[in-house]
Parts: structure tokens; sequence; C-alpha cells
């Protein structure tokens, strides 16, 4: 099994380069709109992402300790702090749709998942060859 800090590691990696292509796209494109949503929503989903990772790490110390009084609720993993952030992105997108897509920002909340699937992707498939 992969080393869960390797993991975090290498999806911050990958969430960076994203942020700086998205960046270069919103200050080198006719479509800066499309770019800032994309940006803040990536940022949101990037916050959420390292929520999950800093939870999860918690989670498995608690685990490792061998504390009996592991209770799993949604709360265990962040799930309502993560949707209220998306919430208030989705608030401020539309208050500001003159300066941002809205549907953009929707792709941009989406990459920190579409991360996530695709390194659990390279990891079965091709990750399994370089072992």
């Amino acid at each position: 099994m992969t080393d869960m800090h390797e993991l975090v590691r290498r999806q911050k990696k990958y969430m960076y380069y994203l942020l700086a292509l998205f960046v270069l796209g919103w200050g080198f494109t006719p479509y800066p709109k499309v770019f800032l949503g994309v940006i803040i929503g990536t940022i949101v989903s990037f916050m959420s992402l390292r929520l999950v990772a800093w939870k999860t790490d918690k989670l498995l110390d608690r685990v490792e300790q061998g504390n009996e009084k592991i209770r799993f609720k949604a709360n265990a993993v962040s799930t309502y702090p993560r949707l209220a952030a998306m919430g208030l992105v989705i608030i401020f997108a539309v208050r500001y749709q003159h300066l941002m897509e809205t549907w953009s920002l929707g792709l941009g909340l989406m990459t920190g998942y579409l991360v996530m699937i695709i390194d659990f992707l390279y990891l079965q498939y091709i990750g399994r060859e370089e072992r």
C-alpha cells in the first residue's frame, strides 16, 4: 500500500502544476473570466483536498494508537466544512458574475477530485509496472 504522505505530496504537486497552468491561461488568453473561475474553484478544491488529508492523517493516528473511542461520523472526514466552503464560493461567484464564469468555478471545484481519481488510476495501472 502506498504511504499516505507520499500520496498527499504527489497530489499537492499535481494541484500546484494545474494552478500554475490556469494562472498562465488567465494572463495570456482572451478568456480571463473563465480562467478566474477555474482558479478560484481550484483553490477551494485544493484546500478541501488538504483538509481531507489532514483529517485522514489524524484518523489514522488514532487507529494506530488503538483508541477505543473512534467514532466515524461525517465530521471525521471533514464533510461539513468542505461543503460550507463550496457553498460560500458559489455564493461569491453568483454575486460577482461580472468577474467570472459560474460554470468554470464548478469545473474548478471538481479538479481536486479529478486529481485524486487520476492519481488512483495511475497507481493502479502505470505505477504497478514501475514496482
